[in-house]
């Protein structure tokens, strides 16, 4: 190729490379000068993934032959070149010899060369660029092999900073979606479970999982965690959805009754069964039985479930028959079952059988960024309940919120929230709307929110605030008054106030 040809040729690739911003079509239009210039005849773009090199762009293959198109490194000519980063070419190739190593004759018949280069970023080979064409002299080639070697550079950096644009556009919108969904409760999560924090965004990965399969489930966390709520999103998602859901707490019930209750009685079978019952495992037949607080089982039952989730074969109390039933387990506890098997007090191949796919929940002290979020749905479910119409949380209530240690985690906060509502007799729910047991000591309030993110100039704002606000609490309002409590003058306490945003009546 002549040296005109040649820099008319970069000229048209450099004009497509600074104005095409789809990386697709970017090699696309590529390909078209190259067969339009060089009169080639087939040609590709393959892009690393990994350590294979799958073809992202061609002209004159067929659809079979993209979708072979997959090279390893050190495989062939492609994968050589893709190996050592030198560029290749073989002279004179057959018709019906190998193009990228895949045997196909050329329409014409002619013989035809094969040429191969690296497309290299900062002394990375991210892809190749290989093309053939009519075979020439050994100086022609070389030529050309050297022009596809500056075209393959100069693309190099324009497809990855196209690949680089449209990840952080992904990752733009996928923060979007987020942020939209921390803001309208996340109607998308599993279940409507409320909750964004990290922690709480594996849980749901876990639930997706899952909960298509029939495998047994063990869900553990704290009592008050949200337990029951991850049991019944999984049921939800399932394939059993339709199917009956029964739920039993192993700890609601004596003893005694624990077998009755799971696999039924006959007539007779103890004192007070006057009638033929099923139990929860024939009527959870093809559907969902969900065992809440599994770790306080007795031992003789667990016995007895182990041997049904085994052979998933049962006899009702009382009776020598044998029935079958196709039950999914969800198990659930919040007790430490390794230190009660240690103690000899859990089987320790039923915990096996069932800790099939665990899933921990956090306690709600571990997940504070979703408090609010909680309080706020709460406090809406309160309302409708109610009849009320409370709109917002204080300040200083949201404070105590955020500063409670929450043993009884999301279980306590719904019922502070209920108290909350009952107890607003405005539009707000306030700091002594909230329990005894989130009230500051001594009628002073200690919190200071506390962060890697927080610097002394925000703690000290948050102290002063939280001063300012309980001052103004205990005065009614009154500013004066607050002022000569801590010992201000009328003009600093009004300058904070306004400084700290604090709003006043």
């Amino acid at each position: 190729m002549s040296q005109n040809k040649e820099i008319d040729v970069l000229r048209e690739i450099s004009s497509v490379v600074v104005h095409e911003r789809n990386t697709d079509k970017l090699m696309d239009r590529i390909l078209n000068v190259l067969s339009r210039k060089m009169g080639m005849l087939r040609a590709t773009f393959t892009l690393r993934q990994d350590d294979v090199f799958q073809i992202e762009a061609s002209s004159g293959l067929d659809e079979a032959e993209i979708r072979r198109g997959r090279y390893r490194i050190g495989e062939g000519i492609t994968g050589r070149v893709a190996e050592t980063g030198t560029p290749q070419y073989v002279a004179d190739i057959a018709s019906d010899s190998h193009f990228l190593n895949r045997t196909r004759s050329h329409k014409s018949g002619e013989h035809v060369a094969f040429l191969c280069v690296p497309v290299v970023l900062m002394e990375r080979i991210i892809g190749t660029l290989s093309i053939e064409r009519p075979t020439g002299s050994h100086d022609e080639l070389q030529s050309d092999l050297a022009l596809l070697e500056v075209i393959g550079n100069l693309t190099a950096e324009a497809i990855a900073i196209r690949r680089q644009e449209h990840q952080e556009r992904e990752d733009l919108l996928a923060e979007n979606d987020r942020l939209r969904n921390a803001i309208s409760g996340n109607p998308h999560n599993p279940g409507g479970i409320i909750g964004n924090c990290r922690t709480m965004q594996q849980v749901y990965e876990l639930i997706r999982q899952v909960a298509p399969t029939s495998a047994t489930v063990l869900i553990r966390g704290s009592s008050g965690t949200g337990k029951e709520l991850v049991a019944s999103a999984i049921q939800k998602m399932s394939t059993r959805s339709d199917k009956p859901y029964i739920a039993l707490n192993c700890a609601a019930l004596p003893e005694g009754l624990i077998e009755s209750e799971l696999f039924g009685h006959e007539k007779g079978a103890f004192t007070g069964a006057n009638s033929r019952r099923i139990g929860r495992v024939e009527a959870a037949d093809h559907g969902t039985l969900f065992l809440d607080e599994i770790g306080d089982l007795n031992p003789a039952s667990q016995v007895k479930l182990l041997r049904f989730i085994q052979e998933r074969k049962f006899a009702r109390v009382g009776s020598n028959e044998e029935l079958a039933a196709d039950v999914r387990i969800i198990a659930a506890t919040s007790r430490d079952l390794e230190s009660l098997m240690t103690e000899g007090k859990f089987r320790e191949d039923l915990f096996y059988r069932l800790n099939v796919f665990p899933i921990l929940l956090p306690d709600l002290a571990k997940r504070r960024c979703d408090i609010i979020l909680l309080a706020e749905h709460f406090m809406n479910k309160y309302n409708a309940c109610y009849g009320k119409s409370l709109s917002k949380i204080s300040s200083p209530a949201v404070n105590m919120l955020m500063a409670y240690h929450w043993p009884g985690n999301v279980r306590e906060l719904e019922n502070c929230m209920e108290r909350a509502v009952l107890t607003a007799t405005d539009d707000c729910i306030h700091a002594h709307n909230l329990p005894p047991s989130l009230q500051p000591q001594g009628g002073k309030f200690s919190f200071i929110p506390h962060d890697e993110n927080s610097n002394f100039n925000a703690l000290v704002d948050a102290f002063e605030r939280e001063l300012i606000l309980e001052s103004l609490k205990k005065n009614n309002g009154n500013m004066s008054a607050a002022a000569r409590e801590l010992g201000l003058s009328p003009r600093v306490i009004h300058y904070k106030i306004n400084r700290l945003g604090i709003e006043h009546s």
